[in-house]
């Protein structure tokens, strides 16, 4: 009798709890991401109105693929970029940025969610070999930027977004907090940083190699563990 209970028990969990996709679950909705990174804990909280990179995000964090990965690509004033996955035993000589899981995932760009600082972002090939603009199935991208003036913001909009506008309340945010707006609407965003912008910050100060070198941090900037915590 006990053990027929304590199946009713584990079947009822398992019913109030349900799997969403691979091992992801209800309750993983809510919960957030903690990067614990050798420059500090950086805490993220993902977007349901991109679930496909939110799902694939909560399966590698609970697979530990994170865990150990470099901050391969640092370029301050603009972002840092984390998740290739032959970064974690690279020799300091090594390229890094051509590692990733063997699928992308199709965009899923949001008019509401743009790249203001601090915001989580899937990395991705360019559009001469992707015009889908499909993401990266691990590598993702936490943005600084830069404060913009309203003439940096006309300027972003006719030389790079090709004469579209940027809404009034997006500008308002790109003129006191900053961010990257050349990237809106060609790039995922499924995510922000909830705590931790300082170690973003500490991350993108960092001497690197510099673009001939592919902006690889000259000492090493490590994931050391990722893991889902509760809201």
């Amino acid at each position: 009798m006990k053990q027929i209970l304590l199946l009713l028990a584990i079947v009822g969990l398992a019913a109030c709890n349900p799997r969403i996709s691979g091992t992801v679950r209800k309750n993983d909705l809510r919960k957030d991401v903690l990067l614990q990174t050798s420059k500090g804990d950086i805490r993220l909280r993902l977007f349901d109105e991109t679930p496909l990179h939110r799902n694939n995000f909560l399966q590698l964090v609970k697979d530990g693929f994170y865990d150990s990965v470099l901050f391969h690509r640092v370029i301050n004033h603009f972002m840092v970029q984390a998740g290739d996955p032959t970064s974690k035993n690279a020799s300091d000589t090594t390229d890094l940025g051509e590692g990733d899981k063997p699928y992308t995932i199709p965009a899923e760009f949001r008019p509401t969610l743009f790249h203001r600082k601090g915001v989580l972002a899937a990395a991705r090939q360019g559009d001469d070999t992707n015009p889908e603009r499909a993401s990266s199935g691990s590598q993702f991208y936490i943005v600084q930027g830069k404060i913009f003036t309203d003439a940096g913001l006309d300027s972003v909009e006719t030389f790079r977004l090709k004469g579209r506008k940027i809404p009034p309340e997006q500008r308002a945010v790109y003129k006191t907090i900053g961010g990257t707006p050349h990237l809106d609407q060609t790039y995922t965003v499924y995510g922000e940083v909830i705590s931790g912008l300082a170690v973003v910050d500490s991350i993108a100060a960092v001497p690197t190699t510099g673009r001939s070198g592919g902006d690889r941090p000259v000492q090493p900037v490590r994931i050391v563990r990722a893991r889902l915590i509760q809201r």
